[in-house]
């Protein structure tokens, strides 16, 4: 999951049998589950007595609970939402699972979807420092199971058991990805070094191939780019991917040790989609479904999955098919200049 899930307000579970968004307009703003793990998918509003505020946000759990981050008075306070099929009462039940002071200029995110569907985690952002909390799936309350000097952003996961998970760093005014392992106290592992003086950030990244997707400055200005997790190759920054306001969202799953042929789906400005494959060299642009949501889901199959809402259909996914490249052309995409250092992958804790 990714920063434009984030800002869409809809997430996708990590093996996207279910989804969350805020649904409705203005003040009356509510919890909405969607399961797309069936042969149609449909949205189940998870309303309480109150209505949301704008900012509070919604994460999937794979049992089809729902996550929900609250700012409450003096605190960032956290619940699970499900149906409930009590006869009389409300029909949304609520779990209440604790809460993070809220510091004067501490910032709290959910993160990603945790691969294992079980857990959740949110980010605080502090003046000097970082933290990572297990707000559920533990054993009692949130509990702060990693700490970091500098100010973090980003969020994606590694592995596929929710260990591995590589965060942006902000510190001494670079911002270069890091690993952190949060089964060994948050242990911290270099894990984009493409050179001293770049801003390295992870956007994407396919665990079964090891296929990375990145935005950095190293060619001399922010592009998007591509490496393999535990690779001496160098990061590639390919042509093609020169596109104004394009965010990466999703990467097909399942291609075991062969990155270059992981699609990957951008979205472009608000309404348009790009298809990319590494070994193609090209990238489709197309149109979207009215009322897209903004992400999607790749299968291991190929095929990408985008929700979308309107009045007519307030619950609806199109699916689409990566389309066949044109031949690929007789020169080849030059490597950066000045030559730029391999990613430094094997350094995270992967062994």
């Amino acid at each position: 999951m990714t920063a434009c899930a984030v800002a869409c307000g809809f997430t996708i579970a990590a093996d996207g049998a279910y989804a969350a968004r805020l649904a409705g307009e203005g003040e009356a703003r509510y919890p909405e589950r969607w399961t797309l793990g069936g042969p149609e998918p449909y949205a189940v509003p998870l309303p309480l007595a109150q209505p949301e505020e704008a900012d509070s946000e919604v994460l999937p759990l794979a049992d089809g609970r729902v996550l929900i981050r609250r700012r409450v008075a003096d605190r960032h306070a956290f619940a699970l939402l499900y149906p409930s099929g009590a006869a009389a009462g409300p029909r949304t039940g609520e779990l209440q699972l604790g809460g993070i002071e809220a510091q004067e200029g501490l910032r709290v995110r959910l993160l990603p979807p945790s691969p294992d569907g079980l857990g959740a985690y949110a980010l605080a952002v502090g003046a000097e420092e970082s933290a990572v909390w297990r707000v559920a799936g533990g054993s009692g309350g949130p509990e702060r199971v990693a700490v970091l000097a500098g100010r973090c952003s980003g969020g994606v996961w590694l592995d596929r058991a929710g260990r591995l998970l590589a965060l942006d760093r902000a510190l001494d005014g670079r911002t270069k990805a890091v690993a952190v392992d949060l089964e060994r106290g948050g242990e911290i592992s270099p894990l984009l070094q493409i050179s001293e003086d770049s801003d390295d950030r992870l956007l994407l990244a396919a665990p079964d191939s090891g296929l990375l997707v990145i935005r950095s400055d190293a060619p001399g200005e922010e592009r998007l780019g591509w490496g393999v997790l535990g690779s001496a190759r160098p990061v590639r920054f390919p042509e093609c991917l020169r596109i104004a306001d394009a965010h990466p969202f999703a990467v097909q799953p399942g291609q075991v040790l062969m990155p270059e042929t992981c699609g990957v789906a951008l979205r472009v400005g608000e309404t348009e989609l790009a298809l990319w494959r590494p070994a193609d060299r090209y990238v489709f642009r197309l149109g979207t479904p009215a009322g897209w949501l903004g992400t999607g889901l790749w299968t291991a199959e190929g095929r990408l999955h985008l929700p979308y809402a309107t009045t007519e259909t307030p619950c609806g996914l199109v699916g689409l098919t990566q389309p066949v490249a044109p031949p690929p052309p007789v020169h080849l995409d030059p490597l950066p200049t000045p030559p730029q250092r391999p990613v430094p992958l094997q350094q995270a804790p992967l062994g």
